[in-house]
């Protein structure tokens, strides 16, 4: 059945709340976590950003389709996100790139989406009552039936879903550009535009899988190791946490958003599940060290804890970033083990670029790091 065809869907939440709509790319059933995304543009790479693996997205900008889908903004090999929530869907689409429709694309991945919803309402019970499981079906419409299986569905707190997103083996991003330093970047469900930053920055760069052993990781001889993105709760990644912790101060590490999380597990942080998380491309972050505000990209339902970092033995450790809205740490570094990471995305993809510098520190740190142990 097309979805142009099936005139109702609805969207179930956890807690008994009931959205109607109309069907959205597949027709279906799709249960996942339901957070809503603040950005205006960007919805292919919001689509394909694996760290959105097992969640339902709520776009709060209300016409979403209207630029079409192309074969160049995305962020991942696959669209990750389980379900797709929109107020106005628009199936006519203008833009000199686009290459087919969003409703085509949603279908060409088994993507189930609902349109026609009140986004507005739906973000301000998900901000009042915090982010919940949810279900869209545009084939079944018993509520009851579809309540039990959303009560049957898993929680994403405790579940490792950097094992679904991960590459299967490694691989060489970029294998004939010059570059001045060799990194490893360990694969969590890390985005492109990250190796494209990292590759612009002059790094050539070797991407491992999420369980790659610390050892195999030394035998490449990098320069700095790289942590990424990637989806759910940091802390249910055990064999990762394991890894980094074998890691540190054998090379420069440098993590972006779960990387980041994963980092201050392995040095004895803890972390926590945020209300309704941090998703858009309109946050504002302090910068500690120029009292600088940068409006950056986020895509994360945890945070570290702030008290925690005193459970931190061994090296000292400096808050670099705030997030102006809620007051959570957005950047850390750890000078005495050459180590620093940030919460936020600094590639944006969508977003502001504010945060490319980031980037740069990364080489700053390798270099400093190469000074200290010649």
């Amino acid at each position: 059945m097309k979805a142009t065809e099936a005139t109702k869907a609805i969207l179930i939440l956890e807690n008994g709340e009931v959205f109607e709509g109309k069907a959205l790319g597949c027709i279906g059933e799709a249960a996942g976590e339901v957070v809503f995304n603040t950005s205006m543009t960007g919805y292919q790479e919001i689509l394909t950003d694996p760290s959105y693996y097992e969640q339902i997205v709520t776009m709060t900008y209300p016409q979403i389709g209207n630029y079409g889908i192309n074969s160049e903004d995305v962020e991942s090999g696959r669209v990750q996100v389980k379900g797709f929530v929109v107020r106005e869907y628009f199936d006519y689409y203008s833009n000199w790139r686009a290459n087919g429709s969003l409703e085509d694309y949603l279908k060409r991945h088994n993507v189930v989406g609902i349109s026609e919803v009140d986004t507005r309402k739906l973000t301000k019970h998900i901000r009042e009552k915090g982010a919940m499981k949810g279900i869209i079906s545009s084939n079944n419409y018993n509520i009851e039936e579809l309540k039990r299986k959303l009560d049957n569905y898993p929680s994403i707190i405790g579940r490792d879903l950097v094992k679904y997103v991960t590459c299967k083996k490694p691989y060489i991003y970029n294998p004939r550009r010059k570059y001045k330093y060799l990194i490893v970047a360990i694969d969590y469900g890390i985005k492109l535009n990250i190796l494209r930053c990292l590759s612009a920055e002059g790094f050539r760069i070797i991407v491992v899988p999420a369980f790659t052993k610390a050892e195999e990781i030394l035998g490449y001889d990098p320069d700095g190791i790289f942590l990424s993105n990637g989806p759910g709760d940091p802390a249910a990644v055990s064999y990762a946490i394991e890894n980094i912790s074998k890691l540190i101060g054998k090379k420069p590490l440098f993590g972006i958003c779960l990387g980041h999380q994963l980092l201050s597990l392995a040095l004895g942080a803890r972390t926590y599940k945020l209300k309704f998380g941090h998703h858009g491309g309109n946050h504002p972050v302090k910068n500690l060290g120029n009292n600088e505000v940068e409006i950056t990209t986020q895509n994360h339902g945890f945070a570290v804890d702030m008290d925690s970092l005193k459970s931190i033995k061994g090296t000292a450790v400096d808050i670099t970033h705030m997030n102006l809205n809620d007051n959570t740490i957005e950047g850390l570094e750890y000078r005495d083990i050459f180590a620093f990471s940030v919460q936020y995305h600094p590639e944006a993809g969508p977003g502001p670029h504010d945060s490319r510098y980031i980037f740069g520190k990364f080489t700053e740190i390798i270099e400093e790091f190469k000074r200290r142990t010649k």
